[in-house]
């Protein structure tokens, strides 16, 4: 059964169960995921959204094991319950992505100056039994996203790089573009070539899983731009972009 813990402004934190160890936690009501691997010892959860209600709490009823976050990347909506914890796992330009007043919003936490330890490619998180792999990521909807890889379970974590519907891409200037786009392409063909026809693809933004085709449609998304000839559709899926303080959809 699904559990779930009131949030003042998305509505609730609502749990279940992918597999015995691997749980989706989603919010803003359903536009968006967060997801705690379980291993024999430790437990890893990845993002902490925009710091509503008491996740902390509430990650604590579903598992006992000592919890490890990390970022997929540094936007508000991703490390808004960041100081709720003690240590955070973030990737190399973090400080790109930071909203101006995100120091303001620690300060609501019980550790407004927790530790940020960054990683990157090649780093593991060693769970017991289970071990989840860091890929680094091209810089294409921000400078600081990481995917996270289990590979014995075949599930694939993308963040917001890659989601069901969409791609934000936050653009450090506007001649940014067109080597945003190429990253994205680069992103999508290591990981369709890196995931089999079982593999899991958990984005973290509008469903989830999601199959791996995901990627060859966002090359060819890519390549079509570059001709000249993409499709354009008005309404975005992501409802709540507005409500990212700091940040500007170009």
């Amino acid at each position: 059964m699904p559990k779930a813990n009131k949030n003042v402004n998305f509505g609730y934190y609502a749990g279940w169960q992918v597999t015995k160890n691997t749980w989706i936690l989603n919010f803003m009501e359903g536009s968006q995921n967060i997801y705690l691997l379980e291993g024999d010892t430790a437990a890893l959860l990845t993002d902490t959204g925009y710091g509503q209600g008491d996740l902390r709490a509430y990650v604590e009823k579903l598992t006992d094991k000592p919890v490890i976050v990390t970022n997929t990347h540094f936007h508000v909506d991703h490390y808004g319950g960041n100081a709720e914890w003690e240590k955070v796992f973030l990737g190399e330009g973090w400080e790109k992505d930071a909203s101006p007043d995100y120091q303001e919003n620690d300060r609501r936490f019980p550790y407004p100056d927790y530790e940020k330890v960054i990683i990157g490619e090649g780093y593991k998180f060693e769970l017991g039994n289970r071990t989840v792999e860091v890929l680094r990521a091209e810089n294409a909807h921000c400078s600081s996203s990481l995917f996270f890889y289990d590979r014995e379970n075949n599930m694939l974590f993308t963040g917001d790089e890659f989601e069901s519907g969409q791609t934000l891409m936050f653009l450090s200037r506007e001649d940014d573009l067109e080597e945003r786009l190429i990253c994205m392409k680069q992103n999508a063909e290591r990981l369709y070539a890196l995931c089999d026809e079982h593999t899991l693809v958990f984005p973290n933004h509008n469903g989830a899983p999601i199959a791996r085709e995901y990627f060859l449609d966002y090359v060819g998304l890519v390549d079509s731009i570059f001709e000249g000839k993409p499709e354009i559709e008005d309404d975005l899926n992501h409802k709540y972009i507005g409500g990212m303080p700091g940040h500007e959809n170009l």
